[in-house]
């Protein structure tokens, strides 16, 4: 059809063959070929010119539609691919979500008008071909060599306490006097490989002397990070938080850090996406957006390999 309308609009074989980087045999034996399929006459030619026959003419009109119309839909996958739309699916972590992600949204929403966000937080490794998710953002090790992996911020815990507690029962200076002190728990589920914290708390020595690691024993231990925040304020005894979760607290004096010369292990976060996902222009500016907004240094290149 390409070729027969080109004859047609070109005026010859040999002027539609230019235009088509064509062979003008090539262009003759396409219109033969169209003419055997059809079983009818499109062009009357002779050597010297070339007319439409009366069905070549109505085939001619019909062939121009629906070519404009493949054309328009090409156009129209191109804006497809420029313009980010539709619904975008995230997961992360609760804390991280609540605390980091949700308060910078609107940034990624007014570069992307036309982009709705379903934000999923939770602790459970899903799954985001499986379950339809465009991006991750995941805590700790990485397991699934599906996915890319883009580095972001360490997870930073510090340890904290009410003021009317350490009025109450002083302020450690050393690791080793938290097993005196209550010192509340973050219950991690089943198989978690933070599991371990929830008896004891592990701190790197000030001077680089390796790892100190304390029993630790309190009141309340609670499956949910904000709860474990409103225990701390309240007075009940030392917590290990996220560092983005108290900064505000820390800021304002409702909490205090204890410990600052002994640093607590940090959780690495990457953010995943499938691979045949990333040229989705709603993703492709969301990682963008990410790694502005979360990554270290270095972070706006691809890392090495896959999660």
């Amino acid at each position: 059809m390409q070729v027969f309308t080109a004859v047609v609009d070109a005026g010859s074989l040999t002027a539609a063959g230019q235009r088509l980087e064509m062979s003008t045999t090539m262009v003759g034996n396409h219109l033969r070929a169209l003419e055997q399929r059809l079983g009818a006459l499109l062009l009357h030619r002779t050597t010297r010119r070339q007319r439409l026959t009366e069905f070549g003419a109505l085939y001619h009109a019909r062939c121009t539609d629906i070519l404009g119309q493949i054309e328009a839909a090409g156009r129209l996958a191109e804006d497809a691919l420029a313009t980010p739309g539709g619904t975008l699916r995230v997961t992360a972590p609760p804390t991280f979500g609540a605390e980091c992600l949700m308060p910078l949204l609107p940034e990624y929403l007014a570069r992307h008008p036309a982009v709705k966000v379903d934000v999923v937080l939770t602790d459970r490794v899903v799954d985001l071909v499986d379950e339809g998710f465009d991006a991750a953002f995941r805590l700790g090790t990485l397991e699934s060599p599906r996915l890319v992996a883009r580095p972001l911020r360490d997870h930073r815990l510090l340890l904290c306490a009410a003021p009317a507690y350490v009025a109450r029962r002083g302020r450690p200076v050393r690791p080793q006097e938290l097993s005196g002190h209550e010192c509340l728990a973050f219950t991690y589920p089943a198989g978690t490989e933070w599991r371990w914290t929830e008896r004891q708390w592990r701190f790197a020595a000030a001077q680089g002397g390796g790892e100190i690691v304390v029993a630790v024993d309190g009141p309340v231990a609670v499956n949910q990070a904000q709860a474990l925040r409103r225990a701390a304020l309240a007075g009940l005894g030392i917590a290990m938080l996220p560092e983005v979760m108290v900064a505000a607290d820390l800021a304002e004096g409702r909490l205090l850090q204890l410990l600052t010369g002994h640093a607590l292990p940090s959780r690495p976060m990457h953010l995943l996406y499938a691979p045949e996902r990333q040229r989705s222009p709603k993703l492709k500016g969301f990682i963008e957006f990410a790694l502005q907004a979360f990554g270290d240094e270095g972070a706006l290149s691809p890392t090495a390999g896959t999660a």
